[in-house]
């Protein structure tokens, strides 16, 4: 389970989970997820696509609109939630635990460059 104290966040609402100093997990924010309401699509980059940071990667929609959604890295995908695609609705019940989008394989290590911490996030969203 990712704890989101521990997680990197996007101004764009993204976070990131660092598993491996080259290997990330990627998800949306619970914020991002009370924004968009109810989730009923998810399309997600295919496995061994290329992301770059901040370039669009993949959509979610809800019943009332839809978003797209930015990576906060570069590098190429190595592992997709495909549980999302049955049941989007794992985002609203838990944006960290279940509902994380995609997986990432960063050509070196790491940098958290640009992203903010839980609590640096927890008061960004808060001036919105």
């Amino acid at each position: 389970m990712t704890d989101k104290k521990v997680c990197l966040f996007s101004k764009d609402h993204e976070w990131v989970e660092l598993i491996e100093e080259d290997h990330v997990r990627v998800g949306i924010s619970d914020y991002a997820v009370e924004q968009l309401g109810d989730i009923v699509f998810v399309e997600l980059p295919e496995v061994d696509s290329e992301v770059l940071k901040e370039a669009e990667f993949g959509t979610v929609e809800s019943v009332k609109s839809s978003s797209e959604v930015y990576s906060p890295v570069s590098g190429t995908v190595a592992k997709v939630n495909s549980e999302l695609e049955d049941k989007p609705e794992l985002l609203n019940e838990d944006a960290f635990a279940q509902g994380w989008l995609m997986e990432v394989k960063t050509p070196g290590p790491f940098s958290k460059a640009d992203l903010m911490t839980y609590d640096e996030y927890e008061t960004y969203i808060e001036n919105l």
